[in-house]
């Protein structure tokens, strides 16, 4: 089976070598975990290593914005950009009140495809969830969800999808995702001692693969990222 390797040193030989090809993967967590920038070293490592062509769509924050921050975690855009395309969809969201909940998610669908004919990229970025599940304005989430994962499927891309959880919560989505996800990857803020703060990764689920439960310490260091053995007082 064909892989992508997440390219986080010590994680990918815990899920059989990567995610596998067309999956559909939801990296969930708290507020400063690490979740975009995971996600678009992957696609920056995919970039320089494989020459593999993607896509990361945020909601959130404007494109320049994405591009600064992951030049100061070691992530040029400038060195893969033509390779790594970032679409700001943020700018069609502080302008809602002229498109219609329907014409939201037909919108992002557009894009979507329109970049796939043009581009023919390997891997979909979606920033984030919880966003996209507000201006889309779901009636009923957990079958709009159901296809909206079928018509990503039916892209014939490996789509990461980013979500938000609280520390106190133990719900990996808000609308039944993490069940409709084939892979999950939790990134997570761990207490360790009076003041020190570790953060923590482990594959939830991966479908198609033999892989790891537990959790691993998640080190960044120099634009590269490490998972090891827990590290405790």
């Amino acid at each position: 089976m064909d892989r992508i390797k997440t390219f986080i040193q010590g994680f990918d030989d815990r899920i059989s070598e990567g995610i596998p090809k067309g999956h559909c993967v939801l990296i969930a967590g708290e507020p400063g975990a690490y979740k975009s920038s995971i996600a678009f070293s992957l696609l920056y490592n995919q970039a320089l290593a494989e020459g593999r062509k993607s896509v990361y769509i945020t909601l959130e924050q404007s494109r320049d914005n994405l591009a600064i921050h992951m030049k100061g975690m070691g992530f040029d855009h400038e060195k893969v950009d033509q390779l790594v395309t970032i679409v700001d969809l943020a700018l069609i969201r502080k302008n809602l009140d002229k498109v219609g909940p329907q014409s939201w998610m037909q919108i992002f669908k557009t894009y979507a495809m329109n970049l796939k004919d043009s581009l023919d990229y390997e891997i979909l970025v979606i920033d984030s969830m919880p966003v996209l599940s507000m201006l889309a304005e779901f009636k009923n989430p957990r079958q709009e969800l159901f296809h909206f994962f079928e018509w990503l499927r039916d892209l014939n891309v490996t789509t990461l999808i980013l979500g938000e959880m609280s520390a106190s919560n133990l719900d990996y989505a808000q609308c039944g995702e993490d069940f409709l996800a084939d892979g999950i990857i939790h990134l997570k803020m761990e207490r360790v001692g009076d003041v020190n703060i570790q953060r923590r990764i482990r594959c939830v689920k991966m479908r198609a693969t033999a892989h790891n439960t537990d959790y691993y310490t998640l080190i960044y260091h120099q634009g590269r990222f490490q998972a090891t053995r827990v590290i405790s007082e």
